[in-house]
């Protein structure tokens, strides 16, 4: 840093990336990121997440957490909304990360098939 210019750059740089994660969207999308998730493939979804929304500007914020507790359906993806909504998406793949913020994100629709619930009946 160089000058008052570079601080205001760094600074802001800073606000984006706060706002990406914590800032007023509709949705906050959260990738379980524990060894389990990771091992599991979560990585790649959290990365492909994260390039789509900052790619397509979807009106969430992405971000990870530790372990979500269900370690047989990892990778988890939970979408939460404004509205106090939680939707848990189980199994997660690139591919289907991709479906859940085009359908749920971009329009508000739960993609039932990925749910941990449509998933537990199919055991069943």
């Amino acid at each position: 840093m160089k000058s008052l210019e570079d601080l205001k750059k760094m600074r802001e740089l800073a606000l984006k990336k706060v706002e990406m994660r914590e800032g007023g969207k509709d949705y906050r999308v959260v990738v379980g990121m524990a060894t389990c998730g990771i091992a599991a493939g979560a990585r790649p979804v959290l990365n492909k997440l994260v390039e789509e929304t900052a790619e397509k500007d979807y009106n969430c914020v992405v971000t990870q957490t530790g372990c979500i507790g269900m370690c047989v359906y990892e990778p988890i993806v939970e979408v939460y909304g404004k509205d106090g909504s939680h939707t848990t998406y189980v199994h997660v793949d690139a591919d289907k990360a991709v479906k859940i913020l085009e359908e749920h994100v971009g329009k508000g629709k739960v993609v039932e098939e990925y749910t941990v619930d449509s998933v537990r009946a199919r055991e069943v």
